[in-house]
Order: C-alpha cells, then structure tokens, then sequence
C-alpha cells in the first residue's frame, strides 16, 4: 500500500512542473504589455525610457529562459512574488479569495452528495417507477439549469417571498460564522443542485451496473438482508465513478464560478483569474494556473488513495 502511495505521489511533482513550463511561456504570446498597460491606461503613452525602467524593474527585460529560472526557483520555495498589477504579495492576493471560493467549493458539495447519493441509489433501486422518472427529471433539470440563473432566481425569491437579502459582504467564518453562512449558503445551494445532477446519474449509472453482477445475486440467494447488500457490496463497489465526478467538479469550483461569484457579489478566485488576465498580470496569472492545477492533481492522488481503499485490488496491480 505504502509503495503506492509513494508512487502516485512522487508523480504529482512531474505534473506540476510540466502545468508551470506550459503556463509560464503560454501566456507570453498573449497580446498586450501588462507594463503599457499599467502606466499608460487611458492617459496616453507614456515615454519609453519610463517603459524601460518598470520592465527593468519586474525583470521583463531579461532573457525568457531566465525569468522561467527565476520563477520557478521562487515558486519551489512557495514564493511567487509581487503582482505586476498592484505590487502587493501574490500571496496576500490569493488568501482570503482563495478561503472564501475553496468554502463554497466544499459546501457545495457536501450539498451535492447528500443529495447524489440517497437519490442515484433510489432511483437505480426502483428503475423505472415514478421514483426514478422523477429523480431522472430532478437530474435533468440541474443538468439544463445554469447555477448563475438559479442563484438570481433563488435572489429574487428571498427578496420577493421573504423581504430579505443575504449580506453582499464577505465575513470570513471565524469573525461571523452566521453571517458568513447566511451569505455563501445560497451560492452553495445554486451550484449544488447541479454538481449534484451529475453526481446523481453517475451513482444511478453505477448502482444498476453493479446490482446485475453475479455476486449480487449470489447475496441474494444467501438471504442476506437489502440494507447489508447495499452497504457492504453494492454501494462501495458503484463508489468509483461518483468519486471521479465529485473529485473533479471540487477542484473545477476553486476557480470556475466566475458568474456565480458576480451574482452573490463574492470576490473569489474565478474573478480574480479574470482580473489577472484582463490586466496581464503575467506573476498572478501563473501563480493561480499553478494553485487550481495543483488542488486538481491533489484530488486526484486523494482519490488514488480512495480507490485502493475500495478495491484493494487496485493497489496490488
């Protein structure tokens, strides 16, 4: 188990450097000057000598190999410097939007598997009655329905129905935590529902797979009771795929609610991405690519380690 573990582990590392190469000289070749764009604005142009010296001072003026060096060096040390836009720590940047996206993240989906799995082990349960029509139809329509309209709509119900708003101010949970509740809740619900569609029809999928399989049966014909069958048989086994779903839309949540986030007006790290490339902010830029590809890579060797749990015969292959 343990060279397992320390093989999957050690493999993350390749991934990260590979992610840091191809995002390093990627955004190179993206049109603009984050230096004219900081010093000119809408003002004008600006002299060159004046050019000369911010880029001197950022360390544009070196050779591309070298800033890479430079960088990279840094980033070893989890130090990724100053962003090019506001001069202020990358770190101090990413803090507290990181804290408030990564909280939603995880509240979303503790909403999205309460729901997933009691609905796709239901409704693989009673294929085809009423019950499965219905969490097929609940399913659907989170699959069709946008989070950022659901959020508006859920708005305008709280407005509406209950003359009430969520605070527009974040409060971090250990200041407030009713206030910090009372405000991410909602945006945990929207985008839930549909994480939890595609949970729920994934668990569904792999609920009827392994409910045909022959050691089911033979359970069965033991005469051992439905609740046992589920839990000790066929629930871990339909467990794989769920977790792969759940595993990738938690990571894709740390930086891809950008709508969501204007909706709740919440100033996390979707629209920060947005703000670094809008303003060619090359430091922060590279910083978060690096952040969201890691928590990817992260959740997956946690889900390597999930799946040698559940089927030892994983780990011995």
């Amino acid at each position: 188990m343990w060279r397992y573990l320390l093989k999957r582990f050690v493999l993350m590392f390749p991934t990260l450097l590979g992610v840091a190469i191809f995002t390093f000289f990627l955004i190179r070749v993206i049109p603009g000057d984050v230096v004219e764009l900081r010093l000119a604005g809408d003002r004008g142009s600006v002299s060159p000598e004046a050019l000369q010296s911010e880029r001197a001072r950022f360390g544009l003026d070196q050779p591309i190999w070298r800033q890479f060096v430079t960088w990279i060096g840094g980033a070893a040390r989890l130090d990724f410097g100053t962003s090019m836009w506001t001069g202020s720590p990358i770190w101090e940047e990413i803090r507290l939007r990181f804290a408030l996206s990564f909280q939603v993240a995880i509240m979303a989906t503790i909403v999205a598997v309460l729901l997933a799995i009691p609905l796709g082990v239901m409704a693989a349960l009673k294929q085809d009655t009423w019950v499965d029509y219905a969490v097929r139809v609940f399913s659907i329509a989170g699959l069709a329905t946008p989070s950022f309209w659901l959020g508006i709509v859920l708005i305008l119900a709280l407005l509406i129905i209950f003359k009430w708003l969520p605070p527009m101010v974040y409060t971090p949970f250990w200041v407030n935590p009713w206030q910090n509740l009372a405000q991410l809740i909602w945006p945990a619900l929207a985008v839930g529902y549909r994480y939890s569609a595609v949970a729920t029809r994934m668990t569904r999928s792999a609920m009827l797979e392994v409910l045909r399989e022959d050691y089911i049966r033979t359970a069965r014909a033991k005469g051992l009771v439905q609740k046992l069958i589920l839990t000790r048989h066929a629930l871990k086994n339909a467990m794989l795929p769920v977790l792969t779903v759940v595993a990738i839309e938690f990571a894709f949540l740390i930086g891809g609610l950008v709508v969501t986030e204007q909706v709740f007006n919440l100033n996390g790290i979707g629209l920060l991405f947005v703000q670094a490339v809008a303003h060619r902010d090359y430091t922060l830029i590279q910083a978060l690519v690096l952040l969201v590809a890691g928590i990817f890579i992260f959740m997956n060797f946690l889900m390597d380690i999930m799946y040698a749990w559940l089927d030892p015969r994983i780990r011995y292959r």
